[in-house]
């Protein structure tokens, strides 16, 4: 397996100098992942989302964890490519000047766009997100893998004029015949899609490792079972990549109070933003039980799918994912069984995310080195010597 971390730059009572440190905050973060070993660094992006996600312009942050790092993957946790947000030629050349600059680092994923909030912003149309988002792929790819190059498609027709030269999407990217593509996916069709795509699928959302093994089950049932006629690229990407939610620390109820509190903070504020839900009261909630509140909420949200008022959402599950907390949140020992039921199920990269809003940086440190030091090493020794070691206890 790898081992990754991904950035919303999420941010409580934001200021402009407040977002200045989480940005720096995030490199931090970011460079102490490669010396503590991590394999990638993701970046979201979103538009608007104040509170939830201040990560608008992720390409800049990637660049400058490139340019701070040597080794680690840089990747797009994903791209809006919606036409409107990113046209595609343009992702294609930045997603390979960037390529360039990391010497072959970068994964480059898609995503439609999370809310109605960023579709207002880039006056992009819902409706035609999911369609514009393949046709993206097909001519990011494309550019990719012919020097010369012109694209017809359903949505677009990209050519040069009648007696130019052929268009050129420069620079070339260093990884050939082009970075692995993947595909944000948050519901159970979706993930089905990027196997059909023949992309890896980033599955996001806080479902667990239920939802992670019905999820994996989906996308490797398509892959054994496509016809190749929609893959987007003569070059498939077979891998699947699970959000993690973790905060490891020495005191196990320190570790899940603080990661309860963050993850509440996260699922409230982008229920603000996609459900129209309350803003997340970020102060008052350092006083409360937030591990009480959280399983509370939970419980009432699949009550509310049982009742009918949850209809966006295929399983019950997924109505309370934002607000269940079984993930690795405690000590080291914690979060080795949580990535061990992980690697039964088959993930090939574990996405860690710690940096939520409420959660100090000293924490995200600390969690930092608990993988690096103890999560990850453990899970770089072959399985006899694992199960060695676990005997010996």
């Amino acid at each position: 397996m790898k081992f990754s971390m991904i950035f919303e730059a999420q941010i409580a009572d934001p200021t402009p100098a407040k977002e200045r440190q989480t940005y720096l905050d995030s490199i931090e973060q970011a460079v102490y992942a490669e010396e503590m070993g991590f394999d990638g660094v993701w970046a979201v992006e979103h538009h608007g989302l104040e509170h939830y996600s201040h990560m608008s312009a992720p390409e800049l942050f990637l660049a400058t964890v490139a340019a701070k790092t040597s080794r680690i993957r840089i990747g797009h946790g994903a791209v809006c490519m919606p036409f409107n947000f990113n046209y595609p030629t343009r992702v294609a050349e930045r997603a390979a000047m960037l390529d360039v600059l990391s010497n072959g680092r970068l994964n480059l994923g898609a995503a439609r766009g999370g809310t109605l909030q960023e579709a207002a912003m880039c006056n992009v149309d819902p409706t035609e997100t999911a369609a514009q988002v393949e046709e993206a792929l097909r001519i990011v790819s494309a550019a990719w893998r012919s020097p010369d190059f012109e694209y017809h498609g359903e949505l677009l027709d990209i050519k040069a004029p009648e007696g130019n030269s052929p268009l050129r999407v420069l620079p070339r990217p260093v990884q050939t015949p082009h970075p692995p593509l993947f595909l944000a996916s948050t519901k159970p069709d979706t993930v089905v899609h990027s196997a059909e795509l023949g992309v890896g699928a980033l599955v996001f959302g806080f479902g667990g490792l239920d939802s992670i093994k019905m999820q994996h089950q989906l996308y490797w049932d398509r892959v054994k079972s496509r016809t190749g006629e929609k893959f987007v690229s003569d070059v498939t990407n077979d891998h699947f990549v699970a959000l993690c939610p973790t905060i490891v620390l020495d005191d196990e109820q320190q570790a899940k109070e603080i990661g309860a509190r963050g993850q509440r903070f996260f699922g409230e504020s982008i229920g603000y933003w996609h459900l129209g839900g309350a803003n997340p009261p970020t102060g008052a909630t350092v006083d409360e039980d937030n591990i009480k509140y959280m399983r509370a909420k939970a419980a009432s949200e699949e009550a509310a799918f049982d009742r009918g008022d949850r209809p966006q959402y295929s399983e019950r599950s997924l109505a309370a994912a934002n607000f269940n907390i079984d993930h690795a949140y405690g000590t080291v020992e914690t979060a080795i069984k949580y990535v061990e039921e992980l690697e039964k199920v088959g993930v090939d990269e574990v996405l860690c995310l710690i940096q939520m809003g409420t959660v100090p940086q000293e924490v995200c440190m600390a969690t930092i080195k608990a993988w690096g030091e103890h999560v990850i090493p453990h899970f770089r020794l072959p399985m006899a010597d694992r199960q060695r070691a676990a005997a010996a206890v």
